[in-house]
């Protein structure tokens, strides 16, 4: 685990582990990520799915469900006072982690009808976030709130306020939820696979919109996908995930270039690419992820890895170390082998 602080980090996660306590046993769906993300850069978490990227995020903001829970680790969060600010020891329910949570801190999820009230008109929950977190006026948050959906580019924007979800679009609900998200110009912006469920236009057009308020409000973004288009157009900095680890993480130059880990190597060598002709075939990695409840032995990825090396690979787990232009949590790169 990380102790020492790391310049221009505005959240650092070290050795994190979020379990869910299940009758079959305990599924170790984050189990020991090392994380930072820096202030005004974009990083994105890619991963297959299942590979703990979600419940890493509900984790910062402390809205796992039961039956998990945090059960080790540090997310430390550097406020605008300068105040450090361990997010996986706050109190549940204090004003602390309601302050942070939606203000400084805000998030945007998969669908939005599971999180947008459906009984509730648009502009009155935005408005609700507003006057939770700010000290201005009911008629002062209802214009800001009517601004904010002009600026994430939602037609008659008064007029919109009044409507209800289910009276909107795909692409306008996710664009109130970034309406919603953004009333209180955080500092982190954690977008959860906020265009899946979009076409490909509308997709491009919620990633520019994106892109464009993080320059505005000079905020940071974590971008949760497992789209590597996406991960080339909009990141800064990449970090891959595999069963509740980290195993490389860098700038995003360095993870297409340049990657290290089998895992990655493996996700860039499944992209299509222009040339291939009809009969060639997309490579393909071995195997499938592992049940959670019969995790293998050692490093996660090795019963998939054709550079598995045993009695090195099947008896611990590699930490994060450099390799290359990025950091990797590899046995290849590390003084275990003899190669580090």
């Amino acid at each position: 685990m990380r102790t020492e602080a790391v310049p221009g980090a505005l959240l650092e996660i070290s050795g994190l582990k979020t379990h869910f306590f299940t009758e079959d046993g305990v599924v170790k769906a984050v189990d020991g990520v090392d994380l930072t993300v820096y202030q005004n850069r974009t990083i994105c978490i890619l991963g297959e799915s299942g590979c703990g990227k979600s419940i890493m995020a509900r984790s910062i903001l402390r809205i796992v469900d039961a039956p998990g829970r945090i059960t080790d680790g540090r997310i430390l969060y550097r406020a605008a006072d300068g105040r450090e600010i361990d997010l996986a020891t706050a109190r549940q329910g204090s004003a602390q982690l309601r302050q942070i949570r939606g203000q400084d801190i805000a998030m945007i999820f998969q669908e939005p009808m599971t999180s947008l009230g459906p009984i509730q008109k648009i502009g009155k929950q935005i408005v609700e976030t507003i006057l939770l977190h700010r000290k201005v006026s009911k008629a002062e948050a209802k214009e800001e709130a009517i601004e904010m959906l002009d600026r994430v580019g939602i037609p008659d924007p008064r007029q919109r306020f009044e409507a209800y979800p289910f009276e909107l679009s795909g692409g306008m609900r996710q664009r109130a939820m970034i309406a919603m998200a953004l009333s209180c110009q955080p500092r982190l912006l954690i977008a959860d696979e906020p265009t899946t469920a979009l076409d490909v236009t509308t997709q491009a057009q919620i990633l520019d919109l994106i892109a464009e308020l993080k320059e505005e409000f000079a905020m940071a973004v974590m971008l949760i996908t497992h789209d590597l288009g996406v991960v080339a157009e909009v990141a800064e900095d990449v970090a891959v995930m595999y069963m509740g680890r980290v195993v490389e993480e860098g700038d995003v130059y360095a993870i297409f270039e340049n990657p290290q880990h089998p895992y990655t190597r493996a996700l860039m060598a499944s992209v299509p690419r222009i040339g291939v002709t009809k009969s060639g075939r997309l490579p393909a990695i071995k195997g499938m992820v592992p049940h959670p409840l019969a995790r293998p032995s050692g490093c996660p990825f090795r019963t998939r890895c054709d550079s598995a090396m045993p009695g090195v690979c099947d008896t611990s787990v590699p930490d994060l170390v450099p390799a290359g232009d990025s950091r990797t949590a590899c046995f290849l790169f590390s003084d275990a082998t003899g190669n580090g």
